[in-house]
């Protein structure tokens, strides 16, 4: 069974413990791997936008979670314990939606050989007040999302395990002699883009939930043509702004970046631009030319995306300076 989820459910007493499973080509280590380490989850799981650590010590990590649920940008915050020994990942939600009165779960990684893993998800939950109308609304609730979360999540872990040669990541950085709450309110202020910065064209900015943005532009290249794209943007004031295309260019499958703001003791501020990248290898030829393989697109990527960066840095960098 490698293309559809299975499903196991106990009753006990007030609570319920579900389990779905999945068999993903790829070792056992490398998936445990994958979903241990957070960084990964907006590759993996594509409603997952940022994830970032609040706690960690030894194994037990707490982390704070932002995703797309209908449309809409979520944030919550759950414990982990990391089993590496036994392939295991314990999780915990910490404040639980109604009607969910607690709800944990683990993940389980079991070898069916060097590239091939049974991969087990296990969910324990509670209704408020153990009300059975409440309880059947979560195992829909919880069905719906497993049997939808594992199919992709398998295609996510099976793409990362072979196709590392198209991901490329870079990170371009400036020293500003002004302040990150200053450069930080240039970026956040992306609304304001079409009047600062020269490269783009339009913007749709919303955010119906402070620091959670939607950003929606359409960028010129140098020869004048315009792309549109959008992303879900998690913004830490004054910190960092962390993002996630949703609409992508024709040559990427996956885009994800930051903006980050260190500022030193000494009032100088490093500014810094970082992008993931994984290339559609579909799409190359027809865009770049019937000779082009994988290293011009990671050398056209590198070019568009990081010339965009440094421009709106240098431009974030002159509004800095000017406000000190």
């Amino acid at each position: 069974m490698t293309r559809r989820c299975k499903e196991k459910r106990v009753s006990e007493q007030a609570g319920r413990k579900v389990e779905h499973e999945i068999t993903v080509q790829a070792g056992a280590g490398e998936v445990y791997r994958l979903l241990a380490e957070v960084e990964n989850w907006p590759r993996l799981f594509p409603p997952s936008v940022y994830v970032e650590y609040l706690e960690r010590e030894g194994n037990q990590e707490r982390i704070q979670i932002w995703a797309t649920a209908n449309g809409e940008a979520k944030n919550w915050t759950s414990r982990r314990e990391l089993d590496p020994e036994k392939l295991h990942i314990v999780f915990r939600q910490e404040v639980s939606a109604p009607p969910v009165a607690e709800m944990s779960g683990t993940w389980i990684m079991e070898p069916r050989g060097e590239r091939e893993t049974r991969l087990r998800l296990l969910h324990e939950y509670r209704a408020i007040d153990d009300d059975p109308e409440g309880l059947a609304w979560i195992d829909r609730a919880v069905d719906q999302n497993s049997r939808s979360e594992l199919p992709s999540l398998k295609a996510g872990l099976e793409e990362a395990t072979r196709t590392a040669e198209l991901t490329l990541s870079f990170v371009d950085s400036v020293q500003v002699d002004g302040s990150a709450k200053d450069l930080y309110s240039f970026v956040n202020d992306a609304d304001l883009w079409t009047e600062r910065l020269p490269h783009v064209a339009k913007v749709n900015l919303t955010e119906d939930t402070p620091g959670l943005q939607v950003l929606r532009m359409e960028t010129l290249t140098r020869d004048g043509a315009a792309h549109t794209t959008e992303s879900v943007r998690v913004c830490l004031p004054h910190r960092r702004i962390a993002y996630k295309q949703t609409t992508l260019p024709a040559l990427m499958t996956l885009h994800t970046g930051y903006w980050q703001f260190d500022e030193g003791t000494d009032g100088v501020t490093t500014a810094s631009s970082q992008h993931t990248v994984v290339i559609n290898a579909d799409n190359i030829t027809r865009i770049l030319g019937p000779d082009a393989g994988v290293a011009q697109a990671k050398e056209f990527i590198r070019e568009a995306l990081g010339g965009n960066s440094r421009a709106t840095l240098g431009h974030a960098k002159e509004y800095a300076e000017a406000r000190r």
